[in-house]
């Protein structure tokens, strides 16, 4: 299950990929308005999010943040990955965070491993392949 930091960022980052291709940066306190997030706590997730090369920020009175590429360019995966780390459920099968299962016998003949492989890769296919103008073209479809 998602965590309400996660569920933040994506409302977050929503709302900044509506923002017209070179508009100026929005205020923290405008999006955290617009997304329902807690100001201090958008603070640390735009923080994160900065850090991990999908968000611009700048300084000053007419300072805010950006989207650091293309709304198309930036996938819903790329944001779960920053606040929640790996997709994977089980170590044994991330691809980015591998350790082996303490206690498993044979990870070629583990059922749960092979299970858990599955769901990672078809989590890792939908969340990548739905990017932040995905989302919001289907959010607007729905409204």
């Amino acid at each position: 299950m998602l965590t309400q930091r996660s569920r933040y960022a994506m409302r977050a980052m929503l709302f900044l990929a509506e923002a017209p291709a070179g508009s100026a940066p929005i205020p923290m306190t405008r999006i955290a308005i617009a997304a329902n997030v807690p100001r201090k706590f958008l603070e640390l997730i735009l923080a994160d999010l900065r850090e991990a090369g999908l968000l611009h920020s700048h300084r000053g009175k007419m300072g805010g943040y950006c989207l650091s590429r293309p709304r198309h360019l930036i996938s819903l995966g790329d944001i779960i990955r920053v606040i929640e780390g790996p997709l994977a459920l089980v170590p044994c099968v991330s691809r980015t965070a591998y350790r082996p299962c303490g206690d498993c016998v044979s990870e070629a003949d583990c059922a749960i491993r092979h299970a858990m492989m599955r769901v990672r890769d078809e989590t890792a296919r939908i969340l990548d392949g739905t990017s932040l103008a995905d989302a919001a073209a289907e959010e607007l479809a729905v409204a």
